[in-house]
């Protein structure tokens, strides 16, 4: 197995370190869309798919003006995760199986890019999506992004433990080292994808929190974060008990799994090992 961290998509917020905790305040934040590619022997499997090429070819209908305007994408082809994968010498027809954590635009907006792959999604998260829960949760899909009818795998039963997280289901035609970890809160469906590589889990926790200061103990980040983290959230209880089961997490397992969330561009380019670890900026180890 081998794994790549990929940006999906680029977003500069106004917000400077109010958003980010980094440098100053007239500078734009720097968000990114986290995407972890995974070589099997026999095909590809993405997590997440960032804003997708819809976003530049059709931005309005595909993200949005509101979304457009918050976080200020950068709309470029070749930033998308497609492109991205296809400069590491794959076609985007070998991406057989995409896992998402949850449905939101700049997740699940590159699925058109991979209409061929099976997409693993929590069953939560379909309902939400089909208006189960009224239109305020579904308002927050966007129905462009689904048009081409993703070929939908979802998941419900109950299944081993894992690290004192409940509900694990291994994946449907997919290898035992690949899990998919419930953590309502951002979404009613969202969840986390853990990957056993061999020397260790990683654990891709979408939104589930937005900041790495938010899982050291005590939990820190900038109030932009905050803000926009209870402005986004559908159940803020589950939030909150997901994100300190997750300090628990790396508190007793630091050595064996690395937990990043899907936003923050220190966490990748760590994980990219573009730039060395520090207390305040690494993926949490």
């Amino acid at each position: 197995m081998r794994i790549h961290h990929l940006d999906g998509g680029t977003m500069r917020p106004f917000g400077g370190r109010l958003l980010d905790g980094v440098g100053g305040l007239t500078r734009r934040a720097e968000m990114v869309c986290h995407c972890v590619l995974i070589e099997l022997d026999d095909r590809l499997v993405l997590i997440e798919t960032g804003i997708g090429e819809g976003s530049v070819h059709r931005p309005d209908e595909w993200l949005g003006r509101r979304f457009i305007r918050m976080t200020r994408p950068v709309l470029d082809l070749d930033g998308t995760v497609a492109r991205r994968i296809e400069a590491l010498g794959y076609r985007r027809e070998d991406v057989t199986d995409i896992v998402l954590t949850h449905l939101d635009l700049d997740h699940a907006g590159g699925l058109a890019d991979f209409p061929h792959a099976k997409v693993h999604v929590y069953g939560e998260e379909l309902r939400a999506l089909e208006g189960k829960y009224g239109p305020r949760e579904k308002f927050r899909y966007r129905a462009a992004q689904f048009a081409h009818g993703p070929l939908w795998e979802s998941y419900d039963e109950l299944g081993e433990p894992w690290f004192g997280f409940g509900a694990v289901r291994q994946l449907r035609g997919l290898p035992p080292e690949l899990l998919i970890i419930p953590l309502a809160g951002h979404t009613r469906g969202h969840a986390g994808i853990a990957i056993d590589t061999g020397d260790g889990w990683k654990f891709s926790v979408g939104d589930a929190y937005f900041h790495p200061g938010q899982l050291d103990q005590p939990p820190h980040q900038p109030p932009g974060a905050t803000l926009f983290e209870r402005l986004v959230q559908t159940v803020p209880a589950a939030r909150i008990d997901n994100q300190q089961r997750l300090r628990e997490l790396i508190s007793d397992h630091r050595e064996e799994v690395t937990v990043f969330c899907a936003h923050n561009a220190l966490e990748l380019r760590t994980l990219q090992g573009i730039m060395p670890p520090s207390p305040s900026t690494q993926a949490h180890r």
